[in-house]
C-alpha cells in the first residue's frame, strides 16, 4: 500500500495505542517487521497550547521512521495548529481518531463521536488536509458507526474521500460494541466498493490466518494490527513471511519470547529511565507470556520488581522454568479472554479477583 511517497507494501501496520505505542514498543514492532507504526494518540488541544507532555508523547527520532502521529480533537483551529506543528517532525502520515470508544472522549464530542455528526467530521478533514498543504498525508481511523442500528460508515468514508483523506482505517465494531462484540469484516467490502482510497481492515486479528482471512476475504489493502501484537511483535514477521513464502514459520521459542522482552525492557529504561521506564514496560514483559503457563505467578513478581536487572533475571528465570514444564498447562482460553476485557488495565490484582 503506498501513503503519500511512502511504499509499505503488503506490511501491516501497528495501530495507536494510549499508553501503549511509545518508543520503546515501536521499535521492537519495526524490528519484527512492522511496515509503519504509530505514535500514541496525542491532544490536538495540547499540541495547540504547547502542552509538555503533548508534545512528548509524539516526539521521535528519524531512525523511527516510516512513523504516523494520531491526533484527537474536534475544533477545526485546534487540529490546523496541530497538523501545523507536527508536520515540523516530518512523520509520514497524521491521523484523526474517530474510533475511540471511550467515555471520557466520546463524552467530549471526540473520538467516535464524530462518526455522529458528518458537517464536522467534514469540516475537520478539510481543515487538516489544508493545513498540511500535501506535506503529509492525513488519514482517518473510523468505526461502523455508533451502533448496529445506525451504521454511518460508508456516508463517513466517502466524506474522507471527499475531503482530502489519503486513506481511511476502518475498525470493524460500532462504538457500542467497544471491543467484545464479533468484528464484522464484511463492511471491509462494501467500503472497498464505495471509495477509491485505500481501505486499512482492523479488529480481531490475533494471528497469521486472521490477518490473511481479513485481506482475502475483504480485499482491504492493509491491515493495522492493534491488540493482537501485544506480547506478539512477531506476528508481522510471521505475516511477512507467509506472503513471502506461502509458509507460516509459527510462534517463535520461549528463549526469543524472553530475548525480546529483555530488549523491551531495555528500549523502555533507555527512553523513560529506570524507575519510569520499568513501571511502563511490566505490562508489556507480562503479555510476552501471557499463553505460557505460571502467568498469574509470574505477574505477581513482575509487579514487585521495580529494578531492571532484577527483571531480566526474573524473564530469564520464568523461560527455565516454562522450558523445563515447571508450571501446568496455561488454560490459554480463560487467560485470553481476561487479557482481551482487559487489554489496558491488565494489573495482576485484577486478575485475581476473575
Amino acid at each position: 500500500m503506498r501513503i503519500g511517497a511512502l511504499d509499505i507494501g503488503r506490511k501491516l501496520i501497528l495501530a495507536p495505542m494510549a499508553e501503549i505505542t511509545d518508543g520503546a514498543f515501536r521499535r521492537i514492532a519495526k524490528e519484527n517487521g512492522a511496515g509503519l507504526t504509530f505514535t500514541q494518540m496525542v491532544s490536538a488541544n495540547g499540541i495547540a497550547n504547547s502542552d509538555f507532555e503533548t508534545l512528548r508523547l509524539f516526539a521521535f527520532p528519524r531512525d523511527e521512521k516510516p512513523i504516523g502521529v494520531q491526533v484527537l480533537g474536534n475544533d477545526r483551529d485546534d487540529l490546523r495548529a496541530a497538523v501545523r506543528e507536527i508536520k515540523n517532525y516530518k512523520p509520514d502520515v497524521i491521523d484523526l481518531n474517530c474510533g475511540c470508544p471511550v467515555a471520557k472522549v466520546t463524552g467530549n464530542n471526540m473520538g467516535s463521536y464524530l462518526l455522529d455528526d458528518p458537517k464536522l467530521l467534514a469540516s475537520l478533514i478539510d481543515a487538516m488536509v489544508k493545513e498540511s498543504q500535501g506535506a503529509v498525508p492525513i488519514s482517518v481511523k473510523m468505526r461502523l458507526g455508533k451502533d448496529k442500528k445506525n451504521i454511518s460508515i460508508l456516508d463517513n468514508a466517502k466524506i474522507a474521500e471527499d475531503y482530502g483523506a489519503s486513506f481511511i482505517t476502518v475498525h470493524t465494531r460500532t462504538r457500542k460494541d467497544k471491543y467484545s462484540d464479533q468484528s464484522q469484516w464484511e463492511w471491509l467490502i462494501k467500503i472497498k466498493q464505495s471509495v477509491n482510497i485505500p481501505v486499512v481492515g482492523n479488529g480481531s486479528l490475533f494471528d497469521t490466518a486472521d490477518v490473511i482471512r481479513m485481506i482475502t476475504e475483504t480485499g482491504c489493502d492493509s491491515v493495522m494490527v492493534a491488540r493482537g501484537a501485544l506480547g506478539n511483535p512477531f506476528l508481522f514477521h510471521r505475516v511477512n513471511t507467509f506472503l513471502e513464502t506461502g509458509s507460516d514459520p509459527g510462534n517463535p521459542s520461549v528463549d526469543t519470547y524472553a530475548s525480546t522482552a529483555v530488549k523491551h525492557l531495555e528500549f523502555s529504561v533507555r527512553e523513560f529511565g529506570e524507575a519510569i521506564g520499568v513501571k511502563k514496560v511490566k505490562k508489556h514483559i507480562i503479555w510476552y507470556f501471557k499463553d505460557f503457563g505460571g502467568v498469574f505467578d509470574f505477574a505477581g513478581r513482575v509487579f514487585s520488581n521495580k529494578y531492571q536487572e532484577g527483571l531480566k533475571e526474573l524473564i530469564y528465570d520464568h523461560a527455565q522454568r516454562i522450558e523445563s514444564g515447571y508450571y501446568p498447562t496455561a488454560d490459554k482460553e480463560n487467560i485470553r479472554k481476561l487479557f482481551n476485557e482487559k487489554v489496558q488495565f491488565w494489573l495482576f490484582e485484577e486478575m485475581k479477583v476473575q
